[in-house]
């Protein structure tokens, strides 16, 4: 359990490295429009090239249960309109680097609300590894000193984080839906929202060469990046996913040390360290006890495991991912877990 090798973990360290893409390559757009036009188009090209991905990919049509549509309203609302907002009114008024130190609150907002809103379950182990990583996240954030500027743009921004994990915390529930649908489908929403916002504020839209590198930076970014942390709250949980997310900060530093020939500093080795004990913490987590499952019937992606031993009409080869409804039978046993789709009891 917690192993590289496990996928939902790999794909929460990939949305990671493709966020950590976002702060690198989005500097070398900073200029061509307003902030809030540019966090538009990022949205925007999420939504547009994840749209054409499943298209091209012939996905099948997409549809949420009508229980699972409040909680999908609510995480695009939280994460797509409301801290976009904020944070672009707190930017106004506070510094880049005091912005990006009280950023690193989004996962402990997560974990936070994961834990005492939700009852994910969590130990001391988990919980120093969370630390570790936020440690180090400050540590790229403030380069060693700390500035908070004035209370009331700092409080705007940390705004923003909370709504982020609200956001985090709301699409746990709609986790087992097609992470590409709806990653695609917030993108659209949250892009249109920001560019109308933007718009009506007195923006323009940046010239073509700029529209389109935002908007395909906006696709790795924010959709790809997205629909993969969609797939790891699936596996391992909100505060685990935000935890494993939480080191995008490191890896958009280390970017820019190599592609944009900034300096490799002191903060940024001991981040590296900090986050790489808080990433070990949670590969070697070893949650066991016993627990009950109720009956159930749903459809997701699975392959068959000790929670997936139906029949299939047509055999299925061992290790397979598919996707169809599929029941559950109750029953009680003991074995490693997270606080995946399948365990969600209370402890």
């Amino acid at each position: 359990m917690g192993a590289l090798g496990d996928p939902f973990v790999q794909a929460a360290l990939a949305s990671a490295v493709l966020f950590g893409l976002a702060a690198p390559l989005g500097k070398l757009l900073v200029g061509a429009a307003a902030p809030f036009m540019l966090a538009g188009l990022l949205y925007l090209g999420s939504g547009l090239g994840l749209t054409l991905w499943r298209a091209v990919l012939g996905a099948p049509r997409a549809r949420l249960p009508r229980e699972e549509i409040p909680w999908f309203a609510g995480a695009v609302l939280a994460g797509g309109v409301v801290a976009p907002a904020l944070l672009m009114f707190g930017l106004t008024r506070i510094e880049a680097s005091a912005a990006s130190l009280l950023l690193t609150a989004e996962g402990v907002f997560t974990a936070l609300i994961a834990w005492f809103v939700f009852g994910e379950n969590f130990d001391r182990r988990v919980a120093l590894g969370m630390a570790a990583i936020t440690a180090g996240a400050l540590l790229i954030a403030t380069g060693g000193a700390i500035n908070l500027g004035e209370p009331a743009p700092s409080a705007l921004v940390l705004g923003a984080c909370l709504a982020w994990g609200i956001d985090n915390n709301l699409t746990r529930r709609v986790s087992l839906g097609d992470a590409a649908w709806l990653a695609a489908t917030k993108g659209l929403i949250a892009g249109s929202v920001n560019i109308g916002i933007s718009l009506a504020l007195g923006a323009t839209l940046p010239e073509v060469t700029a529209t389109s590198a935002t908007l395909l930076l906006g696709f790795f970014a924010y959709g790809l990046s997205l629909a993969l942390f969609i797939v790891a709250l699936r596996g391992l949980g909100t505060a685990r996913t935000g935890a494993y997310f939480g080191v995008a900060p490191f890896l958009g530093a280390t970017c820019a040390v190599a592609l944009l020939g900034e300096a490799l500093t002191p903060p940024l080795v001991a981040a590296g360290v900090l986050m790489a004990f808080g990433v070990w913490l949670h590969l070697t987590e070893r949650h066991v006890h016993e627990h009950h499952h109720a009956e159930t019937e749903h459809a997701h992606w699975h392959r068959h495991d000790t929670h997936h031993t139906h029949d299939h009409a047509t055999p299925v080869p061992a290790g397979m991912w598919h996707n169809h409804p599929h029941r559950h039978a109750a029953v009680t046993h003991r074995h490693p877990h997270y606080p995946d789709a399948h365990h969600r009891h209370r402890h």
